[in-house]
């Protein structure tokens, strides 16, 4: 539940900052009924908001990098969101082992950004071993827009593409081939993504500064609720805490 009221207020916070994303072939993904694991280029910090928002309801996990847990109110938020830890610089099974379980058993699906981090293009292994052992396809998606707070407080334009899912049943081995064989399928649909968007994003102009109108009304109410989760956090947060060491 309080997944639910997070994503919608990142997401409304988005909307009343720049109000100028444009979603393209959201046909292509798959039903709320199927688990797959969703993967793009991580470009920037808000790119996954904009990818939930564009699958709702359906809800994902996802990974981040165990130093991110040690603020204890960000990582509340993180963890109520779903992510789970994980160990970059030395990596256990449990890495693999929860995810694949998840998409199993439950009705949520994994977003992953295979890159590990921002900017890179480099395709790792980890996609292509939780989406073999899972059985689940894999479903790429590319951002396209402000990387900067300052290009999304200036409304400047947003597209997110979605592309073909990616069956690698066919792939019998998840060895150094199978896994170069995956990481090849998804960057050429990422490369096919970006080029299919690239010229109307890049032609797109700004939206008039009347657009701003209907942000400012609600700007008030917005700042109140933003107050309101700040305040509900600092005292959720140690109460949380406090139940998941009685808890084991």
């Amino acid at each position: 539940m309080f997944f639910v009221y997070l994503k919608n207020f990142v997401i409304m916070l988005l909307w009343m900052l720049n109000g100028n994303a444009h979603f393209h072939n959201k046909d292509k993904i798959p039903d709320s009924d199927e688990n797959y694991v969703f993967v793009a280029p991580h470009r920037t910090w808000w790119d996954p908001v904009y990818m939930a928002f564009a699958t709702k309801p359906k809800q994902f996990i996802f990974m981040a990098k165990r130093q991110l847990f040690k603020n204890p109110f960000f990582g509340f938020w993180i963890e109520k969101c779903g992510a789970f830890p994980i160990d970059r610089d030395n990596p256990n099974p449990s890495t693999i082992k929860y995810p694949v379980k998840m998409l199993k058993t439950s009705k949520k699906s994994l977003i992953m950004f295979p890159s590990g981090s921002r900017h890179s293009t480099d395709i790792k292994g980890g996609v292509a071993l939780i989406a073999k052992m899972a059985k689940v396809r894999i479903m790429p998606s590319v951002y396209q827009g402000p990387l900067s707070f300052g290009g999304l407080m200036r409304r400047e334009r947003i597209d997110m593409n979605f592309g073909n899912l990616i069956d690698i049943s066919d792939i019998k081995k998840m060895d150094a081939a199978g896994i170069a064989e995956v990481s090849r399928r998804i960057e050429a649909e990422f490369e096919r993504l970006d080029a299919e968007i690239d010229t109307v994003h890049r032609a797109a102009q700004r939206p008039m500064i009347f657009g701003y109108i209907p942000r400012l009304i609600l700007l008030i109410p917005v700042l109140m609720l933003t107050i309101l989760t700040i305040f509900f956090t600092v005292i959720a947060t140690p109460i949380y805490r406090i139940y998941q060491k009685l808890k084991k």
